[in-house]
């Protein structure tokens, strides 16, 4: 689980010469004209209808899939934009990144599209499979300090002394304008949504959700959703500016940002409806959730959003629009995520069970769990031990069950038999 103790200075907002105020919002002709730069590049990514999220919610509920996007996420829309409006001196220069991993990607593959290099800056706990990914659409990656802020402070004294253009993540116009193609897309795929659920970090995403859907449906409610781990958006609002986090702790790489934006601060402070957070059981739960009924592979970040529709599912109006902002997974991570999940769903059960040490009292204990089908993961069988009665046996065992209801059966019929059980 990636995590930082301390964060370098932020890096300052990318505002290129002739924007003025980073502050002065994206508009919705902004977005349009992003969407016709885009064309033949990004993919028109699916709008899902998820029964399982709709039984919950009581309405209509689907799944906007940017874990589908070229490059696994939306960051391709905001890093090709941004990329394509460079002059041809620019170009010729380079450009420089800083990205846990999906703005790298999303850079990397741009700039090969472009016609320009890339060096991207990544945490050296950055996912390896987002690093090669990365090396691999072209760019050269360099691996600094423990967190994206730290990343980004190395990206822009790069830029400062190679002359590359720096690509910031989330706080350019383009790079805005570029994320809120989502929301163009989910405005002509659900006309009649009332939420919208949005991944926050830095906060490009949302922000560019919202320049579009609030000035032209303001009837809809959009929520953004935070790490509870790494979520330095409610604090930067009630300071009415950006604020760095002190540390950060989450397994949500993708939206593990220590400051947002000025310019995305902006565009969440008069747009966005709500801010939440999730905690790192509710993101297991959503990407467990994810694989087993939705069918979809998201990463922690990716699933931040549904994480908080699962979590409160009564306080999102539907028709729901829930955005899987990436799917770029590390298989280690998910097999750990999965097993998290699990344990945090109840699926796993920790047991410790005495009883009198004689023939047959393993197997009726085995027999008891097969006809309750409790699946036995691990077990250990305990005879000396200065903690026993003498003549008794100790068995740990960790059950796979169904969830808790199936675990206090499961106990309640080992009790019935007559095993002791804590």
């Amino acid at each position: 689980m990636p995590s930082t103790d301390s964060l370098d200075t932020p890096a300052e907002v990318d505002t290129p010469a002739g924007t003025g105020d980073p502050a002065v919002l994206v508009t919705p002709a902004d977005v349009r004209a992003a969407r016709d730069a885009l064309a033949g590049v990004v993919r028109r990514t699916p709008l899902e209808e998820c029964e399982p999220l709709r039984r919950l919610v009581g309405g209509p509920a689907y799944l906007k899939c940017e874990n589908l996007q070229h490059a696994g996420s939306f960051k391709l829309r905001g890093a090709y934009l941004r990329l394509a409006r460079l002059s041809p001196e620019e170009r010729a220069t380079g450009v420089v990144a800083a990205s846990a991993g999906n703005h790298a990607q999303g850079v990397a593959l741009a700039a090969r599209q472009v016609g320009t290099h890339a060096t991207v800056f990544m945490p050296v706990g950055a996912s390896l499979p987002k690093v090669a990914a990365t090396r691999e659409y072209g760019a050269t990656v360099e691996l600094v300090g423990n967190s994206i802020d730290e990343a980004m402070a190395a990206a822009t004294r790069f830029a400062r002394e190679r002359g590359a253009v720096y690509v910031h993540p989330f706080d350019h116009p383009d790079v805005v304008a570029g994320q809120g193609t989502v929301g163009l897309e989910i405005l002509e795929q659900c006309p009649d949504v009332r939420t919208i659920v949005v991944p926050t970090g830095g906060g490009g995403l949302v922000a560019g959700i919202a320049s579009v859907v609030t000035t032209e449906r303001p009837d809809i409610r959009l929520i953004g959703v935070q790490a509870a781990g790494a979520a330095a958006v409610p604090p930067s609002l009630a300071a009415g500016h950006p604020v760095a986090l002190a540390e950060m702790r989450t397994m949500a790489d993708g939206i593990a940002v220590g400051r947002p934006g000025e310019l995305t601060l902006a565009h969440i402070s008069a747009q966005v409806a709500e801010v939440r957070t999730v905690t790192e059981e509710q993101l297991s739960q959503a990407l467990l959730f994810g694989l087993e009924r939705a069918k979809m592979v998201v990463e922690p970040a990716g699933a931040a959003a549904l994480a908080a529709v699962l979590a409160d599912p009564g306080a999102f109006q539907a028709p729901v629009v829930v955005v899987l902002s990436g799917g770029n997974i590390d298989p280690l991570l998910l097999l750990r995520v999965i097993e998290h999940g699990m344990a945090a769903a109840g699926r796993y059960a920790d047991l410790t069970v005495r009883f009198a040490d004689r023939p047959g009292m393993l197997a009726g204990l085995l027999g008891v769990l097969a006809r309750h089908r409790a699946n036995v993961l691990d077990i250990a069988h305990v005879r000396h031990d200065a903690a026993l009665r003498v003549g008794d046996v100790e068995v740990s065992l960790t059950l796979e069950t169904d969830g808790p209801d199936h675990s206090h059966r499961t106990i309640n019929a080992l009790r019935a038999a007559g095993y002791s059980v804590e």
